[in-house]
């Protein structure tokens, strides 16, 4: 079946992929087949011939025209002739009726290759569907002629010719949707060694339909069947795809089984896990660099322009995903939509009072808001009169291509948050009238002669007799219940629209309560049993003298036969009761009618009612305006999708401002981390500096927990911390292991490394100092292990000036005690003492001005503008980005350079301490003393060149109109003009005089 498939789809597709005129395809045809008749011809009466080409269109073979399965075409079965027309006019005439009738029979065997074809997904099928049925429309135009010859009582005789004006539409359209069956199957699919997905599938249709569809529209006159037939194929095709997203917009469930939508399910993470956002729902990306589709595409030639082409390396990136052109850009939004609405209906509402004022209003499907309801209580986001997503896009297109209506305007009201039908339109729904209605709502009186209008009324009012029926049992149901003859389950079977027992009883249901009296007749109980017998002489003969016959025993009933006593007699009718009450009406049968659509078939279903009559409304109408398929999808589709997902964002950021408190712990990651807080670890870092600065190390976890947690207990800012123990510090390991390697990249044993590593107290050790703070559930969404990674890296820089500002200002303290000995070298070790001193404070006053408050600020600003958990997600890791590349902790080239000068300053300061410690100890011999001042010397050498290097860097005009907060570090660095002047020119140190003035 896949070979002989693949052999339709690759019959003359040169000529079909360049259409040919039909004159030029009716000669090709004729002059094939010509080679293979007879020698002898058959004379044919004309009328015959016409009742054997429109059999033929409808896929019969006649006894003059058969279908040759070898060739897979319509060829005369002999040579034929007809006494009036020459042999090439014959010939001109009938190639063309049987070229067409060809074209519709290859399209009903791809068709029904698909329709018996196991792994046809949903888009798939519901473009076979609607292939189908324009190929039931098409041939019914000859059905009609055979019928309306066959009625006919005019003695003119039709003829070809005749029939060529009369069917000239049904051949260029047979054509046209061969063309259209064959551009829109991927070639991969037929093929048995074909890995290509349904994603792939539903893609490829999709985007076809849409591009040809968008050439159709731009070109006048003859095209507009072209344009029916492709808007209307399109349309069915999309409803698969249209009820995915629904489920996932409104229900938050990924209803996909086939796998046809751009994004995936990953089983292995939960809604609970820290890796939801991220993993839970992973777009679906072409696996190569070219999938299937771009393959197929480039052997068609389609245009550069196709969502699945490869032109550079960025739109290769963004053309990996397989999604349908007309949603790609908002495909993220609408995966971020679903997890969001995952995530509200998994963790309850925990803040009423200030959650409420975001409700979830209950629709009657007349724009009338019932009581509000907490989202926390009833997690519906249905659509606008609970109409589903697809029903709602079909209701809109009917309205814009059939009388040029934006729909959406009455579905929704931009001033409120929730689904609604505007009061105006709904009055009219509900029969009613509104008191004072403006001159903008008189229009809506015109609409009462509308498709979509009515179709919307209908819908609306099934709807609303559904819900009734189930709230309220009717009343019928109370007076039967003392009725055995009725039967309880009879009448509860006909309360709903759908019985699910029995499909027959929802179908005829009215026949059913139009006709009571013929339920006993219709029930099991009456047809369970075998028609009794006419065997009264047989028995009569058999029994004759035994009194059986004296018994009244006249005959065989299988009621009450001999192969039942009383107990079993007994037990069988409990079990028929039984039967009757699960099964009503089991013996009841449909009534047969022609053409019957499901629509009319069954009463209103979600997803298959409504569509349905829209389909076959678009089947049978010609649109009275052809708009751009760029219009149809943005009124039809896009802009609900859009406000669902502007809507889900609001609520999800309600949630997270309000319920889950997202600003309160982001100001405690702000108040730990950038050391906001004046003393929540004052007490801890004193510790560890005073520590380092005795030379002693601190390895010990355990410990410093302990100092940590009591820092905590004594803050005044304790009360940031609703759990103090969510705070923890950690020695990472990490750098310690690097360095434990030797050149060849051999471990060193630990006892010969130890000795080095307790020695080793430089401004870079706090950079194993790690601290985890657990964000509550699902705040670590947002706040997750790789933000706390950033988070850390911030903090040991922070820490780096901490420390700087705290050994310098211990120095100074020494060095204060030490004020009566002014000489030289001491007023010398001030001047440098102050320049360190003035350089960290500067630092650290930036630090605090544009990472603590200015950065902060930012961020709530752009909190207040985001509209979903996406954009919070990217709000916070701007921010992020932001304060490390302000403390210059970013892996860029350009932050790399000016990090390792202020980092040598910080470690100037660490070295200034350490040589005021030993001249401060009052035990140091002149020797030491020398070598102390040349230590002194270096120092101030390595200082100046820093800050010369750090000015020259930080004030280029490059650096600065990038980032204009550079600006800002050079004139607090610069105080003045000390170091450089207003024209960039630097100004003499004045090491080298002090350095001869001492000697």
């Amino acid at each position: 079946m896949e070979s002989f498939l693949s052999s339709l789809l690759r019959v003359d597709r040169a000529g079909l992929e360049n259409p040919i005129p039909g004159a030029m395809c009716s000669r090709r045809v004729w002059t094939h087949h010509s080679e293979l008749v007879a020698p002898l011809s058959v004379s044919v009466n004309e009328l015959d011939l016409v009742r054997g080409v429109l059999q033929a269109l409808q896929g019969f073979s006649s006894p003059f025209i058969i279908w040759h399965q070898k060739e897979q075409t319509f060829r005369p079965k002999s040579a034929i002739r007809v006494s009036h027309l020459s042999q090439s006019s014959l010939h001109l005439l009938l190639s063309g009726f049987l070229y067409a009738a060809t074209c519709l029979k290859l399209v009903e065997s791809i068709v029904s290759g698909i329709n018996t074809s196991p792994r046809s997904p949903p888009t798939l099928m519901a473009f076979s569907n609607s292939i189908s049925a324009w190929l039931e429309r098409l041939r019914d135009i000859a059905l009609n002629e055979e019928v309306k010859i066959s009625n006919s009582n005019v003695t003119v005789t039709p003829t070809l010719l005749g029939l060529t004006s009369s069917l000239s539409s049904m051949c260029s359209g047979a054509e046209y949707l061969l063309q259209v069956v064959r551009g829109a199957l991927p070639h991969a699919y037929f093929e048995s060694s074909s890995t290509i997905s349904a994603a792939e599938i539903a893609v490829h249709v999709l985007d076809y339909l849409y591009k040809r569809l968008d050439e159709v529209c731009l070109v006048q006159g003859g095209e507009v069947e072209g344009f029916h037939m492709l808007l209307q194929i399109f349309a069915g095709s999309l409803l698969p795809y249209v009820e995915g997203l629904d489920s996932w917009l409104f229900e938050g469930t990924l209803d996909d089984p086939f796998e046809e939508l751009f994004f995936t399910a990953n089983q292995s993470v939960s809604v609970d896990d820290a890796e939801f956002w991220e993993k839970s729902y992973l777009l679906t990306r072409v696996s190569g660099p070219k999938s299937n589709v771009t393959k197929l595409n480039q052997k068609k030639g389609v245009n550069v322009n196709d969502s699945t082409s490869v032109s550079d390396k960025e739109k290769d990136q963004n053309n990996r995903v397989l999604c349908p052109i007309f949603i790609k850009d908002i495909c993220k939004s609408i995966v971020s939509a679903g997890k969001s609405l995952q995530l509200i209906q998994h963790i309850p509402s925990t803040c009423s009072e200030i959650f409420g004022k975001i409700q979830h209003r209950g629709r009657n499907g007349f724009g009338n808001l019932d009581t509000a309801i907490p989202l926390a209580e009833k997690n519906s986001f249905r659509s606008t009169a609970d109409l589903s997503l697809s029903e709602i896009f079909c209701l809109s297109l009917a309205g814009l291509i059939g009388h040029g209506d934006h729909v959406s305007r009455y579905l929704w009201k931009d001033e409120v948050d929730e689904w609604e039908i505007s009061p105006t339109l709904a009055s009219y729904i509900s029969g009613e009238l509104v008191n004072g209605m403006g001159d903008k709502d008189l229009p809506v009186l015109t609409y009462s002669d509308r498709m979509w209008y009515k179709l919307l009324v209908g819908a609306v009012q099934e709807k609303r007799s559904r819900e009734a029926k189930l709230e309220h049992p009717s009343a019928s149901y109370v007076t039967c219940v003392g009725n055995e003859k009725t039967g309880l389950a009879a009448e509860k079977a006909l309360q709903g629209l759908f019985c699910h027992e029995n499909v027959v009883v929802s179908v005829s249901k009215i026949d059913l309560q139009r006709n009571k009296k013929a339920w006993n007749a219709l029930n099991l109980s009456q047809n369970y049993y075998l028609p009794p017998l006419n065997d009264e002489s047989l028995l009569s003969a058999v029994f004759e003298g035994s009194g059986l016959a004296d018994a009244g025993l006249s005959g065989t009933d299988y009621r009450f036969g001999f192969q039942f006593g009383t107990s079993e007699f007994l037990s069988s009718q409990d079990d028929l009761k039984i039967l009757e009450t699960l099964f009503p009406f089991p013996t009841l049968l449909p009534s047969f009618q022609p053409k019957l659509h499901m629509s009319e078939f069954l009463p209103f279903q979600k997803n298959s009612t409504l569509p349905s009559r829209v389909l076959s409304w678009m089947l049978k109408e010609e649109p009275s305006d052809t708009p751009l398929p760029v219009v149809i999808l943005q009124e039809c589709f896009t802009i609900y999708i859009r406000r669902q997902t502007d809507y889900i964002g609001k609520v999800i950021l309600s949630r997270l401002m309000n319920d889950w408190k997202l600003m309160h712990e982001l100001a405690v990651l702000r108040a730990i981390y950038l050391l906001g807080s004046g003393d929540l670890l004052q007490h801890f870092l004193t510790v560890i500096f005073d520590r380092l600065g005795k030379g002693e190390s601190s390895n010990d976890d355990f410990e410093l927990n302990i100092i940590l947690q009591e820092s905590i207990r004594n803050s005044a800012d304790a009360m940031l911390l609703s759990s103090p123990d969510s705070l923890v510090v950690s020695i990472s390991r990490e750098d310690s292991l690097d360095r434990d390697k030797d050149v060849k990249g051999d471990v060193i044993p630990l006892t010969s490394t130890r000795k080095s590593r307790v020695n080793n107290f430089g401004i870079d050790c706090l950079e194993s100092l790690k601290f985890t703070y657990k964000v509550p559930w699902p705040l670590e969404l947002i706040a997750n292990s790789e933000a706390i990674k950033k988070y850390n890296q911030v903090m040991g820089f922070l820490l780096k000036v901490k420390r700087a500002k705290y050994v310098l200002d211990k120095a100074r303290r020494w060095m204060w005690k030490g004020k009566g000995s002014a000489t030289k070298i001491r007023k010398h070790h001030w001047l440098l003492e102050q320049k360190l001193l003035n350089f960290v404070d500067a630092f650290h006053q930036y630090v605090m001005d544009r990472v603590y408050h200015t950065a902060w600020r930012e961020l709530c600003e752009s909190m207040v503008k985001a509209g979903s958990l996406d954009e919070v997600i990217y709000v916070h890791e701007t921010y992020l980005l932001s304060i490390q590349r302000q403390c210059f902790v970013v892996q860029e080239k350009l932050w790399a350079i000016i990090a390792s000068r202020i980092n040598m300053i910080l470690g100037l300061a660490l070295e200034f301490y350490s040589i005021q410690q030993t001249l401060s100890s009052g035990g140091a011999v002149s020797a030491m003393k020398a070598r102390c001042e040349m230590e002194i010397d270096r120092i101030e050498k390595q200082f100046e060149d820093c800050i010369a290097f750090l000015l020259r860097v930080l004030s280029s005009k490059l650096n600065v109109g990038h980032f204009p907060h550079l600006a800002d570090l050079v004139t607090r660095i610069n105080y003045n003009y000390h170091y450089m002047s207003d024209t960039g020119s630097l100004m003499t140190v004045a090491g080298a005089e002090t350095k001869s003035s001492r000697a």
